[in-house]
C-alpha cells in the first residue's frame, strides 16, 4: 500500500478553500469577513456554524465541531485522513504522488478504507456484469430498459446487476486481492454455519448508495423473480461505513440542483429518483423505503430550507408517511406536499410526462403540508366526534413544533377556519404542546449539563507523569542554590495542574496562531542582528529555563509545531514569496497601465505611481505576514493526528469578530499588533506559575517537616532558605507582571 507524499499533501492543503469545501455541504451566507450557516453536525434552527476564509477553518460555537477542510470532511463524512485528502485532490484536480508505506503505517490503515475499497470494486463489478455478460444484458439491462432507464441514467447512478451464481462476486473480489473479512463486514457476502461464504446479492439489479462525498457505502438489490417467497429488496446491513439513518438515495447526484433551485423534492424509492432525474427534475432524493429520520432531515437542511414531499395515490401510504413530516416542520423547514393522480407514483408519472409537464404539475399542485394533512385525515372520520377530536389534536401537535411564531399563528388561523374551532382554543392547545416539549427539552438540557459538569470536574488534559519529572528547572533556580541536575522534580497536584494548564494553553495558543510571524530581533555579542519569530522566541525562553509543558496534549502539539518550523518553513516561505512577487509585479504593471491611460500632467502621474508602488509593497508585506502568522496553524489544523488537529482547531478559533461599527471611525488595536507585549507576558506568567507551584510544594514540605519531631533542624532551615529564595524570585516577576496577574482566557 502507498501513502500520499508530503509535497502532495501540502499542495492539497494550499489549494483547499474552506468556504468552497463547506459550501458543498452547507448553505452559507456572508456575515462580515466570515460566513455562517446551520451546523451540519447537530440539529439547530439558528445558524452558529462559522467559516473563516482567511484562517481556512470552520467551527460550530454550539457543539464545537469543525476545523480545516480536511477535518471538516473527516468529521462530517466519517472519512479517515487519507480519504479526506484524496477527496480534496479530486475536487481541485491535483495529481497525487505517493510513497510506499512503512510496516507501522500499513498496520494503521483503517477498516473503513478497506471497506470502501471493496465496495468500489463491487460497484464496478456489478456494472461490468450488467453490460458485459449475456445474463446481465438479457435480464438486468432488459429490466432497466423496460423501466425506461436510458444510458445516461445507468452511468449517473452506477446501476448494475449481480449474477445468479452463489459466489461470483466473492471469487472476483478475492482474486483481486480483497479480504474475505471486509466482504463480510460490508454485507456484500454472508457466511453460513458451515463457514462457507456466499454472495448476498444474487440475481438482482443493483442500486449503489453513494454518500454525499461520492463514496459507495451500500447497495440495494431488487429481485426480478416472481417468487413471492423471495424478498423483493435486499439491502446492505449497517456497518462502519453505512448507517441508513444518515443516507438519502440520490443526494450525491442531486445536491447541486438542490442548491441551485433552493428546493429539495423527497420521494420514496430508487426508481422514483432515477425517473425524475431522467425527466429533467434533478433536485430529487429518496428515503429508500425507510421512515424519514432526523439525520436525513438535517442532511437536506444543509442545502435548502424548502422541501416538497411527493406522495403517490395510495391513502394508506400517505397516512403512514405523514407521521415523519413533523420532523421537517420542527427543523424550521418550509414543507409543501404533492399528491399524484390516481394510479401514479413518481416513477410512472415521470415516465409518462415530458420534463415541462412534470415541472408544471409540480408548481401547480404542491400545497401546504398542514392543509394537506387536515384534508387527508378528516376525509375518513365522518361524524365521529372522538375520531374528529383525535385528528384535530394530531394536526395541532404538528403546528406546535413549528419554530417560527408568525408561521404558527397563520396556521392556527387557517385551521380555525377549516375546522370550525375557535382560534383561542387552538392557541391554548398549541401552547400546551409547546410547554410539554419545552419541559422535556429542559430536562434533557439538565441531564446534559450534569454530564458536562461531571466531565469538567477532572481538569483536562491530564498531566503526563514523565513530563512532570522533566520539569526540574525553575527560572533562576541556579541562584537559589538548586541545580537542574539535582533530580528535584516538582510535585504537581490537582490545583497546580489546573493553574499550569491555563498558562501552558495560552503560550501554545500564541505559537499556533502566530507561529512564524516575526516578533522581535535577536542580537549576539558581536552586534549581529536577525529576526526572531514567535515560535523561536518562545522556544528560546522555554529552553533557557528548561521548561516543558507538563500536559501531554500541549507538549505533543508544541513538538509538532517546532518540527514544522524547522523542517518545512524555509522552503515554503521562499515559494510563497516568489508567488507574491509575481503577483506584486503584475499588480504594479496593471496599475501603471491604468494610470498612464488616465493621462494628466507629469507631477500627478509621478504621485500616482508612488502611491501605487506603496500600495503593492504594502499588499506584498501583508501577504508575507498573513502567511507567516497562519503557517503553523494551517499545518496543525490539518494534522493526521486526531488529538493535535482537534486541539489546534480549538486554540485558533475566534468566536467573536469586531463589527464594522467598532472599526469604522477609529482603529482598534488587534491582538496581532500587541504580540511584542502579549507573548513575553504569557511566557512570564507561565514561569510565574511554575514558581508558584514550587513555593506551594516547599511550604507543604516545611509543614510536614515541622510536624515531624525526628526532622533535623538543618533540614527545616534549608527548606526555609529555599522558600525565601523562591519568594524573592516571585517578587522579581511581580515587578514585570504587576501586582495582579491576569489569568489567560480558558
Amino acid at each position: 500500500m502507498r501513502r500520499i507524499s508530503r509535497e502532495t499533501v501540502q499542495r492539497i492543503l494550499d489549494a483547499a478553500d474552506i468556504v468552497d469545501v463547506v459550501s458543498d455541504f452547507v448553505t452559507l451566507k456572508r456575515r462580515g469577513a466570515n460566513y455562517i450557516g446551520l451546523c451540519p453536525f447537530h440539529n439547530e434552527r439558528t445558524p452558529s456554524f462559522s467559516v473563516s476564509k482567511s484562517k481556512g477553518i470552520c467551527k460550530c460555537f454550539s457543539c464545537g465541531k469543525g476545523g480545516s477542510p480536511v477535518n471538516f470532511l473527516m468529521e462530517l463524512e466519517q472519512m479517515n485522513y487519507n480519504e479526506a485528502l484524496r477527496y480534496l485532490a479530486k475536487k481541485y484536480n491535483i495529481e497525487i504522488e505517493e510513497r510506499e508505506l512503512t510496516d507501522k503505517e500499513r498496520q494503521e490503515e483503517t477498516e473503513r478504507e478497506s471497506m470502501l475499497a471493496v465496495n468500489r470494486f463491487a460497484m464496478e463489478h456489478f456494472e461490468r456484469m450488467l453490460n458485459d455478460t449475456a445474463d446481465g444484458r438479457d435480464i438486468g439491462l432488459a429490466y432497466f430498459r423496460e423501466r425506461g432507464v436510458n444510458d445516461a441514467m445507468l452511468k449517473r447512478f452506477r446501476l448494475g446487476y449481480a449474477l445468479e451464481a452463489n459466489d461470483d462476486l466473492f471469487k472476483a473480489a478475492t482474486s483481486a486481492g480483497f479480504s474475505e473479512q471486509f466482504l463480510v463486514a460490508t454485507g456484500l457476502c454472508n457466511r453460513n454455519d458451515r463457514g462457507r461464504v456466499y454472495d448476498r446479492f444474487r440475481g438482482r439489479v443493483i442500486y449503489p448508495v453513494l454518500s454525499i462525498s461520492g463514496n459507495v457505502v451500500a447497495f440495494g438489490g431488487r429481485t426480478l423473480r416472481k417468487d413471492k417467497e423471495v424478498a423483493k429488496y435486499v439491502n446492505s446491513p449497517e456497518s462502519v461505513i453505512y448507517s441508513k439513518r444518515r443516507e438519502l438515495y440520490g443526494l450525491y447526484q442531486a445536491r447541486q440542483a438542490i442548491v441551485k433551485q433552493n428546493k429539495c423534492i423527497l420521494v420514496e424509492g430508487y426508481m422514483d429518483v432515477i425517473s425524475m432525474h431522467q425527466s429533467g427534475v434533478e433536485n430529487v432524493v429518496a428515503s429508500s423505503g425507510t421512515s424519514l429520520t432526523e439525520e436525513q432531515v438535517r442532511l437536506i437542511h444543509r442545502f435548502t430550507e424548502n422541501i416538497t414531499v411527493i406522495y403517490d395515490s395510495d391513502p394508506a401510504g400517505i397516512k403512514a408517511s405523514l407521521r415523519g413530516i413533523d420532523m421537517l416542520l420542527a427543523e424550521g423547514m418550509k414543507v409543501k406536499v404533492l399528491s399524484l393522480p390516481d394510479g401514479d407514483d413518481p416513477d410512472s408519472f415521470a415516465q409518462s410526462h415530458s420534463s415541462t409537464q412534470v415541472e408544471e404539475y409540480l408548481s401547480r399542485n404542491e400545497t401546504d403540508f398542514i392543509m394537506f394533512k387536515t384534508r387527508i385525515l378528516l376525509k375518513d372520520v365522518g361524524d365521529d366526534p372522538i375520531a374528529r377530536a383525535r385528528v384535530i389534536t394530531d394536526i395541532v401537535r404538528s403546528i406546535s413544533v413549528i419554530p417560527d411564531s408568525i408561521t404558527r399563528s397563520v396556521y392556527i388561523s387557517e385551521c380555525s377556519n377549516t375546522l370550525g374551532i375557535s382560534d383561542k382554543v387552538l392557541t391554548l392547545q398549541v401552547k400546551k404542546f409547546m410547554d410539554e416539549a419545552a419541559l422535556k427539552q429542559r430536562q434533557q438540557n439538565t441531564r446534559t449539563q450534569n454530564l458536562e459538569k461531571l466531565e469538567d470536574s477532572v481538569a483536562p488534559p491530564v498531566p503526563d507523569p514523565e513530563l512532570v519529572k522533566q520539569l526540574s528547572g525553575t527560572p533562576g533556580m541556579e541562584d537559589a542554590g538548586t541545580s537542574r541536575d539535582s533530580g528535584d522534580a516538582p510535585s504537581v497536584n490537582r490545583d497546580d495542574a489546573r493553574l499550569l494548564e491555563k498558562l501552558e494553553r495560552e503560550v501554545l495558543r500564541y505559537v499556533l496562531k502566530y507561529g512564524m510571524l516575526q516578533l522581535t530581533e535577536a542580537c549576539d555579542e558581536e552586534g549581529n542582528v536577525w529576526p526572531l519569530s514567535v515560535i523561536e522566541y518562545v522556544d528560546e525562553e522555554l529552553r533557557s529555563d528548561a521548561i516543558v509543558f507538563i500536559h501531554k496534549a500541549y507538549s505533543d502539539a508544541y513538538s509538532a509545531a517546532l518540527k514544522i518550523a524547522r523542517a518545512t518553513w524555509g522552503e515554503d516561505i521562499a515559494a510563497h514569496r516568489r508567488m507574491l512577487e509575481v503577483r506584486k509585479e503584475r499588480s504594479f504593471r496593471e496599475g501603471l497601465d491604468a494610470i498612464r491611460a488616465e493621462g494628466g500632467d507629469v507631477g500627478a502621474l509621478e504621485a500616482k505611481e508612488i502611491a501605487l508602488r506603496e500600495r503593492v509593497e504594502s499588499e506584498y508585506a501583508r501577504g508575507v505576514d498573513e502567511y507567516s502568522a497562519n503557517y503553523i496553524e494551517r499545518q496543525l489544523v490539518s494534522s493526521p493526528d486526531d488529538s493535535i488537529r482537534a486541539l489546534a482547531t480549538s486554540l485558533v478559533s475566534d468566536r467573536y469578530v469586531l463589527s464594522k461599527v467598532h472599526t469604522k471611525y477609529s482603529h482598534v488595536e488587534t491582538e496581532q499588533e500587541r504580540l511584542e507585549e502579549l507573548v513575553p507576558r504569557a511566557i512570564y506568567e507561565l514561569k510565574d506559575g511554575i514558581l508558584e507551584c514550587r513555593i506551594r510544594r516547599i511550604r507543604r514540605d516545611i509543614a510536614a517537616a515541622a510536624s515531624d519531631p525526628s526532622t533535623p533542624t538543618e533540614t527545616i532551615r534549608e527548606l526555609m532558605t529555599r522558600n525565601m529564595e523562591l519568594d524573592r524570585l516571585k517578587a522579581q516577576f511581580a515587578k514585570y507582571l504587576g501586582d495582579r496577574i491576569i489569568a489567560p482566557r480558558k
